[in-house]
């Protein structure tokens, strides 16, 4: 009498026990978590970002004058000048998240473990995101305040408390970290490494400049929205001449993301893979 119900309690357990772990967008989060901080690349592109900053802070914090050509430079400006540069190691960083896993082949199986796809290009974005501005904004920090060791008895001495200082430190972090944003948009685009940065560096860094030459007063207004003048907008104390506001570029920024977010999500819904 006790057989039957053991034999069927036991293929109960057995089943249960090799049915597949229900696929939830939490799930999927986790996974491009564990991706993102268990390849090199991350460690090695994180570094490079805060080495920059932080490192020509100093350099502009220990070599500064007052009275000098940069006596009129905004303090926030000065000491994050290197976030220009930073910009790039997280713009690599953001390609080699999306359109590094096309180079290795990985996203066959990512693909196939979620079928629905869009979740795994969200879950890579907000990995990216809170990643990027929780260590864009504690660089920041960091190195404003080690700059004003050196800046103490200038005329760019400054502090936290001092008005738009915070604002500007967080901006600086939101800038880079949608224009990397951006860079992880294009990757998911082009679905190629060397392809995305050249599309970075040139259509997002280089090409602004170029129009921006144009004498034409339309040209100006429209190019202080393109991305990467939106981000240095954001990261000032002071409203910089001929800028956006910092409500204009961060609107600004968060719908060039947005557009470089979508067509990815597109090409995810119609294409195999």
């Amino acid at each position: 009498m006790t057989t039957a119900p053991t034999t069927a309690t036991t293929a109960t357990t057995a089943t249960t026990a090799t049915r597949p772990a229900r696929l939830t967008p939490l799930r999927v989060l986790h996974a491009e978590w564990h991706k993102l901080w268990t390849v090199r690349s991350t460690w090695a592109t994180l570094l490079a970002a805060v080495v920059l900053v932080l490192g020509v802070g100093i350099l502009m914090g220990a070599t500064y004058t007052s009275g000098g050509g940069d006596s009129d430079v905004d303090t926030v400006l000065l000491t994050l000048y290197g976030s220009q540069l930073s910009a790039i190691a997280l713009a690599v960083l953001g390609i080699l998240l999306t359109a590094g896993e096309y180079a290795t082949g990985l996203v066959r199986a990512t693909l196939t473990a979620v079928p629905r796809r869009l979740p795994v290009l969200w879950a890579k974005a907000a990995v990216f995101t809170a990643t990027v501005f929780t260590v864009s904004l504690a660089t920041a920090l960091l190195t404003f305040e080690v700059a004003q060791v050196f800046l103490d008895d200038t005329d760019q001495a400054a502090s936290l408390t001092d008005d738009g200082v915070l604002g500007a430190l967080a901006g600086n972090a939101a800038g880079v970290t949608l224009l990397g944003l951006v860079a992880l948009g294009l990757g998911a685009a082009l679905r190629s490494v060397p392809g995305a940065l050249g599309a970075f560096i040139g259509g997002v860094m280089v090409l602004p400049e170029v129009i921006g030459m144009l004498p034409y007063g339309w040209v100006e207004t429209a190019v202080r929205y393109f991305p990467t003048q939106a981000a240095g907008a954001l990261g000032t104390a002071t409203p910089l001449p001929g800028a956006a506001t910092p409500g204009a570029a961060l609107l600004a920024l968060l719908l060039w993301a947005g557009a470089a977010l979508a067509v990815p999500a597109l090409s995810l819904r119609r294409r195999d893979v």
